[in-house]
Formats: C-alpha cells, sequence, structure tokens
C-alpha cells in the first residue's frame, strides 16, 4: 500500500503541473515519483526531504487547483515516509 502513496502523488503532481509556471519540472518530478514506486528499494528519509522541499517551491507563487494539488502531493510523499524505517 506505501507505494500506492508515491504512485498517487505522481498522479496529483500532473494535474498541478497543468497550471504551473514551471511545468516540466513539476512532470519530471512526477516521473521520478513514479520511478521511485516501482523500484524494489523505495526512497530514503533524505530522498524524500529533497522530494517535499521541491514541492514546496513549486508550491510558491501559485493558488487554485495547483495550491491544492501540490498538497495532496505532499500529503502523499509524506504518508509513504511514514513507513520508511530510520530517522
Amino acid at each position: 500500500m506505501s507505494r500506492d502513496h508515491l504512485r498517487q502523488a505522481a498522479t496529483a503532481l500532473d494535474r498541478a503541473a497543468e497550471n504551473l509556471s514551471d511545468a516540466e519540472r513539476a512532470r519530471e518530478l512526477a516521473e521520478t515519483l513514479r520511478s521511485l514506486a516501482e523500484r524494489e528499494r523505495g526512497p530514503d528519509h533524505g530522498r524524500l526531504a529533497r522530494i517535499e522541499r521541491a514541492l514546496a517551491e513549486l508550491g510558491e507563487d501559485v493558488d487554485g487547483a495547483a495550491t491544492e494539488a501540490i498538497a495532496e502531493t505532499t500529503e502523499h510523499v509524506q504518508a509513504y515516509r511514514e513507513t520508511v524505517e530510520g530517522v
């Protein structure tokens, strides 16, 4: 189930990309999330923290549907992160 959070995060970010000035960065990040969901070993806390930071940067200076989609993406990443052992 936890890998589903990464897939759902990618889907939400794809929706956000349609309304972002840096749509290419958002699409690349969504593809990264999909790739991480398919790997045998999932991302560690450091990688997830960098993804959360990138989402925060994408979320600056946006509103409406993009804000909601980025918030949803962040929630899914954080939900996955709760399943990761360590720190």
